[in-house]
């Protein structure tokens, strides 16, 4: 499918920008809205002049401006909904706020999509299934939370388990609908700061010379998968007309993550063996900090993407050690840019 017009919420983040990248390299049109809460528009800088993008600022909740951006696209054929107030610590801080962006900006952009008959990709997450006490995570397995009152960790989860359910309803409605559910994005513009995730937050500490946290001794285990590969799972499952075999993709909720499963503190180990080896960077590692972490913290999170593999050919084909090598020189580039 090429020419198509494309509405990206949350298209100035870390994710959304690079969808909007590749959207824009294969002939689509484009245009990318995002409130720029946590999102950056030199994200988007690479698409500068392009006269198939553009970029609004608007609040996802605001009916009248995300009419106004499917005026300027002219029409609108896919809908690609990331925007979302994400960052494990937002989810304790800013309960009311996750709970109503994220639900409330998936029911206004379902609305937009039906009005216009537009195919839609919610992006969701693993969080969806709260506690997560069944692994790998798949499909069929029991979405589990805790009680409210011992903490709010599950404002997001429980959010997205919301916004599955207004999917999965609009897809019985008759329409086209599907859900990606990416594990531990990481890459070059992922926010490292206190409100981040935690490969860009140990990069930081070690460009930063500050203090690295390590909670709970790192022990959780989680599987980190590269941007690119990420975007190619958005990629298919938006732009797929059907699945290889011919099925229905409308109502699918695709898990998109590599299965190496890593312990947070062989993590850290990876990172410090990647940059104590960088002969060009010359200063010492940073201290480590044993800390508590928070409240509601999966011990584990392993996706089944037996689903992605099937119905769409998706592959994650980048190693955790190569996708490390990466995002750290990119960085170190970005240092020595004049």
């Amino acid at each position: 499918m090429s020419g198509l017009k494309i509405l990206v919420t949350g298209g100035a983040g870390f994710i959304g920008s690079s969808l909007c990248e590749r959207l824009i390299s294969q002939g689509h049109s484009v245009l990318a809205y995002d409130s720029l809460f946590r999102g950056n528009k030199s994200n988007l800088s690479a698409l500068a002049g392009n006269e198939r993008f553009q970029f609004m600022q608007g609040d996802v909740r605001d009916v009248e401006r995300l009419d106004e951006a499917i005026e300027c696209l002219d029409g609108v054929d896919l809908i690609y909904h990331l925007a979302a107030v994400n960052g494990t610590k937002w989810f304790h801080d800013a309960a009311h706020s996750v709970i109503d962006v994220n639900i409330n900006g998936t029911l206004r952009t379902l609305e937009l999509a039906m009005a216009h008959d537009a195919r839609y990709v919610l992006a969701s997450s693993p969080e969806a299934f709260g506690e997560a006490l069944q692994q790998p995570i798949q499909n069929g397995n029991e979405m589990t939370f805790t009680d409210p009152s011992m903490h709010q960790r599950h404002s997001y989860g429980a959010s997205k388990y919301l916004d599955e359910i207004a999917c999965q309803h609009a897809a019985r409605e008759g329409l086209d609908v599907r859900i990606v559910r990416p594990f531990n994005a990481y890459g070059p513009r992922l926010l490292g700061d206190e409100y981040g995730q935690v490969v860009a937050m140990f990069f930081q500490a070690i460009l930063s010379q500050e203090p690295l946290q390590l909670h709970n001794g790192g022990q959780q285990t989680r599987s980190f998968t590269w941007i690119e590969d990420i975007v190619d799972g958005f990629m298919l499952t938006g732009l797929q007309e059907k699945g290889l075999q011919g099925e229905s993709l409308s109502g699918c909720a695709l898990n998109i993550g590599s299965t190496e499963e890593v312990t947070i503190q062989h993590l850290q180990e990876r990172i410090f063996s990647l940059v104590s080896h960088d002969e060009t960077w010359g200063k010492d590692l940073p201290q480590i900090e044993d800390s508590q972490g928070y409240h509601g913290d999966a011990l584990r999170r392993l996706p089944d993407c037996s689903q992605a593999i099937t119905l769409l050919g998706w592959s994650a084909p980048t190693s955790l050690e190569h996708g490390l090598h990466l995002m750290w020189s990119s960085l170190r580039s970005e240092i020595f840019e004049p």
